[in-house]
Formats: structure tokens, sequence, C-alpha cells
């Protein structure tokens, strides 16, 4: 989603005249697009944005005369910074004090102004707080922001916001609640990306499951799925996320049969001991969730499975931590992604004591990265000698003469081979196996 609100900025910020540079010092804007998920995450926003104070002086320019191009912002004379998305959502109050050389705060909801507000500041010489929407426009007709590109893939927002409310989770506070966009406009946007070249799609929202529940027509995330498997030269299909509460056996079988849908399914674990689940409001058991992922495996035999784990939430014993352990082991994901409990503002479970020592929750933490690593390890061993269809997506930084692409089941691979093969599904028989991904050897077309 990150991702997905960057290329929104960078199409609005063409549109206006602006070009994207790589160098800092000489550019006129700043905008940093921020997540509030983890505490790390925003730790580094604080630290890159404060030193951005060494070249950006507080807002006392004067704007200098100059021609303006009609529909262009004006130039300013020193640079813009802005701290945009769910970060400024959730600290909106102090960053002007934390940071004052800093002249846009911008919640998620309020993106598409910030052309406007770029050129408020530059003309009239003030700051701007923009947190005041409370959702996002879902029927947007302007494609404009999507940039040709040479990346054969691409993200496509269904819905916005959450509501859930997991006690640890700061989304449906700086998001908003759940909203669908209208399966038209969804439709209309992925044939417009198809037309630019994308060949696979990846389907966005806090929990897709919930696509359609604000809907009054009954219509819902498995006709999504339907319908857009219907459009012509698509040829790969994702989604994330899911929220193992929602996801339902219909789901899987849509997967089971929609052919451009591929075999990978996100579906967030968090911990695998119901007491905790239960603090965290997920609304699911450990025997439930082992219950879907076994359905999903009879209908979806070849599906890769990643999930999202936490460790060190408040009140987390030995025992706790430990049947987390055995979910990991008996379901074999292919990804998890481990964090460290963190409180995030707003969130109940801010209210808990935060009473796992940090020590313990790094100790924790590096367990389940080595158990996950064996995991993976052995996993992607099984598909040594075995041949797999290939999107090529980009050549590789190491070496020139390679492509990276992804197998339908998310797994990265690398191998040598032409440019022209990037935006094609090629075969490719894997050749070795290491934790993040594979080598193979480029067999045809």
């Amino acid at each position: 989603m990150n991702k997905y609100d960057s290329e929104i900025l960078m199409g609005l910020l063409r549109e206006r005249g602006f070009v994207p540079t790589d160098d800092l010092e000489s550019a006129d804007i700043a905008l940093f697009n921020t997540c509030s998920v983890r505490e790390h995450a925003e730790a580094r926003v604080w630290g890159q944005v404060g030193m951005l104070k060494k070249i950006s002086s507080p807002l006392d320019f004067v704007q200098k005369t100059h021609k303006i191009k009609a529909g262009r912002t004006p130039r300013p004379t020193k640079k813009i910074v802005g701290l945009v998305g769910c970060m400024a959502q959730a600290h909106k109050e102090k960053i002007f004090d934390k940071l004052p050389h800093v002249d846009l705060v911008c919640g998620p909801q309020n993106i598409y102004n910030i052309p406007d507000y770029l050129e408020d500041i530059a003309k009239n010489n003030k700051r701007i707080l923009a947190v005041d929407e409370k959702e996002r426009p879902v029927d947007r007709e302007n494609f404009s922001f999507r940039d040709k590109t040479k990346n054969p893939t691409a993200y496509v927002t269904i819905m916005e916001g959450c509501n859930n409310f997991c006690s640890y989770c700061i989304v449906p506070y700086v998001r908003g609640r759940e909203k669908s966009r209208p399966p038209e406009f969804i439709i209309k946007e992925i044939e417009e990306l198809l037309k630019k070249g994308i060949k696979e799609i990846t389907l966005l929202g806090q929990n897709v499951n919930s696509y359609g529940k604000d809907f009054k027509n009954g219509y819902t995330f498995i006709n999504l799925l339907e319908d857009t498997d219907k459009i012509n030269e698509l040829r790969r299909l994702r989604f994330i996320t899911c929220h193992p509460g929602d996801a339902e056996v219909k789901m899987f079988k849509a997967m089971s049969k929609l052919p451009t849908v591929c075999e990978n399914l996100h579906l967030p674990i968090q911990s695998g001991s119901n007491r905790i689940l239960k603090a965290m409001n997920r609304k699911y058991t450990r025997e439930d969730y082992l219950r879907k992922v076994d359905v999903l495996k009879k209908l979806v035999p070849d599906c890769s499975l990643n999930t999202d784990i936490i460790v060190g939430f408040p009140d987390e014993t030995d025992e706790d931590f430990k049947q987390t352990v055995d979910i990991l082991k008996q379901v074999k994901f292919d990804t998890a992604y481990i964090f460290k409990y963190s409180p995030r503002p707003y969130t109940q479970a801010a209210k808990f004591e935060d009473n796992i020592p940090q020590k313990i929750k790094e100790e924790r933490n590096q367990e389940l990265l080595r158990l996950q690593k064996e995991i993976a390890f052995s996993n992607n061993q099984k598909l040594v000698n075995k041949r797999v269809g290939v999107l090529a997506e980009k050549v590789s930084k190491k070496d020139e003469d390679y492509l990276i692409g992804r197998t339908r089941t998310d797994k990265m691979i690398i191998f040598k081979g032409p440019l022209d093969l990037i935006g094609k599904i090629v075969e490719v028989e894997i050749k070795n196996v290491s934790i993040s991904g594979l080598g193979g050897e480029w067999i045809g077309l």
C-alpha cells in the first residue's frame, strides 16, 4: 500500500511539471511517505527527516518573481519537506514541534490534494497540516499517475481502511473504516495498466475478504476475482492481505478454479496461542486457522503460504511462545514476517503493560527467524530439478546478464537470459536453492 501511494504521489507531481531526482540536495520537494505499523519504521523516519534540517531552513523565504506556466506549481526558493501517510496522521500534534523544518504534514486520506498544498506553501509562505479527511475517494477515474514502466507488475487498491480493530494495530485509526471501491473503477484501472504492458496485478486491501461488505447489491470479493479473471491480456492475479477469521472455503475454491489467480496466500496468524490471539482481538483460534490451512492445501495443493507473527506481546509466556513455534512447525510457511511487539498509539494494546523485556523479545524473535529459515530452505529444496513458469520482472543488480522473476507461488528466482524476456512468462528449470530464493536455467518461452 505504501508503494502504491508513492506511485500516486509521483504521478500527481509529474502532472504539475515536476520530475523525480536522486539528488536530495538539489530537489525542490522531498516527501516522506510513511508507515506507522511498527515503531522501528517510525524511528527511521524521524532520523531521516531530521537530517534534512541541514539542507532545508525553516519556512521564512521570500518568493522570487518568475513566470509560471499554467497549471504548474511555482518553483520554491527553498526545499519543501513533507511528511505524508500514516505516521503523519498518527503524530500530527507533534511533528512541527519535533521537526520545525517540515512544511507539510498530510494524512493518507488527503493524498490527492498534495499538489495544491505544495502550491499553497510555495506561494504563500505557510505550513500546512492536512489530516482532516475521513476517507479517500474510491471512485477516482484519472489513472494518469501510472507512468509507463518496464516492470510488468502493478498494485491496484480495491478498498481502504479496516474494521477489525486488532488490539495492537493502528491501521483503523490512521486509514479509517472499510470502504470498497466500485468494481467498475477497479476493472477500468486494471485494463489501463494492461494497455501499458502490465502482466500481473496484485489487489490491495487491509482485509480483502471484507471487500463489498459495504455494498448493498451483494457484490463480494469472490465476484471481483471472477470478473478480474475474465479480463483479456491479464496473465496473473494476486491479492493481499486476508484476515484468517474471514477467509472462507469459497475463496479457496475460487483460487483453485480461476486460471489467473496465483497459488499463493498471505494469511497472518500473528500468534499460535489462543490466549494471546484473544488478547489481540483476532477473532479466531489456532484450531480455526489450522482447519482452514488444511482445506486450502486440499483445494490448492501447490499453494505457498505466507504469514505474519508478533513476538513479545504483553503477557506472552514461554508456553504461549512454544505454541507459536509449534504453528510454524506444523504449517511450514514459505515466508514468515516476524516482528517484535511495540505499542502503537491509539490502540487498545497500548493501554496494556508492555511487560516482556526487550531481551526476551529479541531471543524469541531470533529463534523464530532461525526456525523459519530452516523451513524455507527445506521447502525450496523440494523444487530442485522442477520446471516452473516465471514472469521475468527485472535485471539483477549484481549481474546484468541475469534476470529476476517470480513463480506463481511467489518464489523469487534468478536465471541467465536476454533483456527482451522482461515482461514475458518463461520456463525455468530450478537448479539450486537458498533460504531467500531460487536459481535456475532458462529453458524457453
